[in-house]
């Protein structure tokens, strides 16, 4: 499977366009109006919006938008164990390609490297979206139906059965996504990706000419995600 898929003159990998955990950054503007953060965080990593960012330096996030005259952004992270949004005034985080775009958010780390083990609930990030480190982003899409196209790609069989070749711990970045391939996930794709997930592998396992045997290694190895 792995050499039907790479092998193909137009393959390229998923991992072209996903982008780590260390994109968004606290401001020198976010510093200097509260000098207390540098103590909160931890040394030389000032600037990293961590995994405890939320707790490490509540006073600067919000969980509703705050009417001061400033601009504001969501932030995607993860506080008291749970999944949250909190706001963040935009000129305390630095610009990234992504921000303004429609995005996909995968956790950073997922399962134990298990062949065909589920993702834990990626979630389309809209634009003025970022996240903490608990995250990676894939793609930097122009429309919601793009990154909606993406979701359904990765909660597929085929894309998390290539995941699998090189995801052998719990570890999840982009890296690990380099034997996957990138697809066309505009409305002139080769897929349709307006259908179900089953009906998209399908679509998949026939744009890589796979056997019945191998159609049936993924299916059975690789388990479904809503």
């Amino acid at each position: 499977i792995l050499h039907k898929v790479t092998s193909r003159a137009d393959f390229q990998p998923l991992s072209k366009i996903m982008y780590g955990t260390n994109i968004f950054h606290f401001t020198k503007k976010m510093h200097d109006e509260n000098p207390f953060a540098i103590h909160a965080l931890s040394k030389n990593h000032e600037d990293d919006i961590n995994t405890n960012a939320f707790e490490t330096v509540p006073e600067i996030f919000f969980d509703e938008k705050i009417n001061d005259g400033h601009e504001y952004i969501q932030i995607y992270g993860i506080e008291n164990k749970q999944r949250c949004f909190k706001w963040i005034r935009r000129d305390y985080v630095t610009e990234h390609v992504t921000l303004n775009k429609f995005k996909v958010l995968v956790p950073k780390s997922n399962g134990s490297g298990s062949l065909g083990e589920v993702i834990s609930t990626p979630l389309v990030g809209l634009p003025l979206v970022g996240c903490t480190q608990t995250f990676i982003t894939v793609g930097a899409f122009d429309t919601l139906a793009e990154a909606e196209a993406c979701i359904q790609y990765i909660r597929g069989k085929f894309c998390r059965a290539m995941l699998g070749i090189l995801k052998v711990t719990q570890h999840n970045p982009p890296q690990t996504w380099a034997k996957v391939p990138l697809q066309n996930f505009r409305a002139d794709s080769d897929i349709d990706w307006t259908l179900s997930v089953a009906e998209i592998d399908a679509q998949l396992y026939k744009k890589y000419n796979l056997t019945a045997e191998e159609i049936n290694f993924i299916e059975s190895k690789v388990k479904a995600m809503n």
